[in-house]
């Protein structure tokens, strides 16, 4: 089994939502961190983040809120989430082109 680390990014999220990540076939992933950086000068945007199974939305964070210049890490620390082969983890926001996204991952093959 071999082990790599990746660093995936979503730049300008629209309100229609961005995939961060898909997992690839014959693959297992552990989203080990996942960043959202509120980089508009609206005051408060909302997040959502979603892991898609089987077309199937699993809510991680809903409506969290990310004031202007602020960040919100909703996976990191303790907070771990695995993949599973064809998983989506999706982001969607309430201003388009105001939040860029960083997931870091480890894909295990």
């Amino acid at each position: 089994m071999a082990n790599s680390f990746k660093s995936n990014v979503a730049i300008d999220v629209e309100t229609t939502g961005n995939v961060v990540y898909t997992c690839p076939a014959a693959t297992e992933t552990t989203l080990i961190g996942m960043t959202l950086s509120n980089k508009s000068n609206t005051t408060i945007v909302t997040a959502n983040v979603f892991l898609r199974r089987s077309s199937v939305d699993y809510s991680i964070i809903s409506n969290a809120r990310i004031p202007e210049g602020s960040s919100l890490v909703p996976v990191g620390g303790d907070q771990k989430i695995v993949l599973q082969a064809a998983d989506e983890v999706k982001v969607t926001v309430s201003t388009n082109n105001a939040v860029d996204v960083i997931a870091s991952l480890l894909e295990i093959t």
